[in-house]
């Protein structure tokens, strides 16, 4: 299997378990709060759908060689969060499994067309590889699926899937300019954040330097007193 093979099977590992749990919920559950301050469950949910379309814009215009915007405007994308967050339980469920289908054929799509390596321009300007979008997607399945507050704990996702969630995770952050620079530690690896030399060795498990780096909880890191990361 290829890299974009592995990261596809982490995909829908991850998605079909983010839709496992989500069935299960009441319209009264959909609407009280995540753990995204001012966010219910309802908007989570629209923010993961909508992101899923929003990437595969960015896909289409990787396929066909044209620059693309994740969203019209920001304004358009918090209405339609807005909007799409006074929906119902079924409303929601089905919006979430169908944006996700759409987004894993588009990645199939372009992993198969030899595009993986098109600049694509990511909301917030960052420019990365078409490749690394399905990456992108992992990481909002994964990190938002704890942020509903079901459960979850990134303890459970797969290995792959955290090894790859946490090279993305660097290379975002890194990008802060208030990042501290670490040098993130954990059995078999490491990676460097932020830059300049590392002023700290912070160590845990994969779950527990993704979730510290990302503002989570994946559980007990050492070497990061005083150490503070951005907002993810």
């Amino acid at each position: 299997m290829t890299a974009a093979d592995d990261l596809r099977a982490s995909l829908a590992h991850e998605t079909q378990h983010l839709l496992g749990a989500t069935i299960a919920v009441t319209d009264e559950q959909w609407h009280e709060p995540s753990s995204l301050p001012g966010w219910t469950r309802a908007h989570l949910a629209t923010h993961i759908a909508r992101n899923a379309d929003g990437l595969v814009r960015l896909i289409r215009g990787a396929l066909d060689g044209t620059p693309a915007q994740m969203y019209p405007s920001d304004e358009v994308r918090d209405a339609e969060i807005a909007e799409g967050a006074t929906r119902s339980g079924l409303e929601l469920q089905q919006d979430l499994d169908a944006s996700a289908g759409r987004f894993g054929q588009a990645f199939d799509e372009l992993a198969e067309s030899g595009r993986l390596d098109a600049v694509v321009t990511m909301r917030g300007g960052a420019e990365v590889p078409a490749g690394l979008l399905g990456v992108a997607r992992l990481g909002e399945v994964v990190l938002h699926h704890a942020d509903l507050a079901l459960g979850y704990s990134l303890t459970e996702a797969d290995g792959p899937a955290l090894q790859a969630l946490l090279e993305w995770a660097s290379r975002r952050m890194g990008r802060k300019p208030e990042m501290p620079p670490v040098l993130l530690r954990w059995e078999g690896g490491e990676l460097s954040v932020g830059e300049g030399e590392p002023t700290a060795v912070v160590e845990g498990t994969p779950a527990a330097l993704l979730g510290w780096l990302t503002g989570r909880d994946g559980g007990a890191v050492t070497g990061a007193d005083g150490i503070a990361p951005p907002p993810y």
